[in-house]
């Protein structure tokens, strides 16, 4: 590499948003929440979103629902455009959300989901710019529910607090995006029936728009500030994954739901 390209690498790197990794929940993590979503879509939003995903590779919500963590490599602009997006802090402020304290300029997961809801709402727009507002909102509904999109600024949403488990280096980000879930050994099909199994939540506003976003938040927040969240010791042990991934499945649970409501209210017929 030469000293001129080392040195533009350098400044791209630099300019990155410090963001909690983009991969909330991992990608088995989010189809989950919007295969659960999907069962539940009523008449009207289920062929709206069948006739904007058509052209897609995987015309479906799952295949849609990684779309937004692979925009890095698959478009940059929009993908440095977006990162803010994903998560909000507010652990430091007990959980309590202020606009403009905690989303400047609206970028934060919480504003953004009310923001491309809306987008998503509006039939006067091209369906170019509806599709790609209905990919981030399955995706950013997601996020939403990962408790560490809504933790603490100070360690990243836990990327910087490491830890170990049966001999594996990683992060407390890391472990709940995908190491409680992949701790069940299962496949996408058989981790989607064991959610099914879950007693069904009743979304709590999530059918009024604009989505009770905050709501949401300041919930998956409250999580992270419980006692046992952030372990004693860095080295994990298996009472670490017993205690919290039920949690971890309620979350994604009340998140297949809560998208379910909001998309069958921003694609209601009108």
């Amino acid at each position: 590499m030469t000293r001129t390209a080392f040195h533009a690498l350098l400044v791209f790197i630099l300019a990155l948003p410090l963001s909690p990794a983009a991969h909330a929940w991992g990608p088995l993590g989010h189809r989950l929440v919007a295969r659960l979503a999907d069962a539940d879509l009523d008449p009207q939003a289920r062929a709206e979103i069948n006739r904007l995903l058509r052209d897609e590779a995987e015309p479906s919500l799952a295949g849609i629902a990684n779309w937004a963590d692979n925009l890095r490599e698959n478009d940059p602009d929009l993908g440095r455009t977006s990162a803010r997006w994903h998560y909000v802090n507010i652990g430091e402020h007990d959980c309590s959300y202020q606009p403009a304290r905690d989303c400047p300029d609206g970028k934060c997961v919480i504003e953004a989901i009310r923001a491309q809801s809306a987008i998503l709402a509006d039939r006067r727009r091209p369906d170019a710019e509806r599709l790609q507002a209905l990919k981030f909102v399955v995706h950013l509904v997601g996020d939403a529910h990962q408790p560490l999109h809504a933790g603490y600024a100070r360690d990243k949403g836990g990327n910087d607090f490491q830890t170990s488990y049966q001999g594996k280096g990683g992060n407390l980000h890391r472990v709940w995006d995908s190491g409680l879930l992949n701790s069940r050994g299962l496949d996408e099909d058989a981790y989607l029936r064991v959610l099914r199994a879950l007693p069904a939540p009743a979304p709590d506003r999530a059918d009024v728009l604009p989505p009770a976003s905050a709501d949401w938040a300041r919930q998956s927040c409250a999580i992270v500030v419980a006692p046992g969240f952030y372990p004693a010791r860095a080295t994990l042990e298996s009472a670490y994954y017993e205690a919290q991934l039920p949690i971890a499945e309620r979350q994604l649970r009340l998140g297949g739901a809560r998208l379910a409501a909001l998309l069958n209210a921003t694609l209601a017929a009108r």
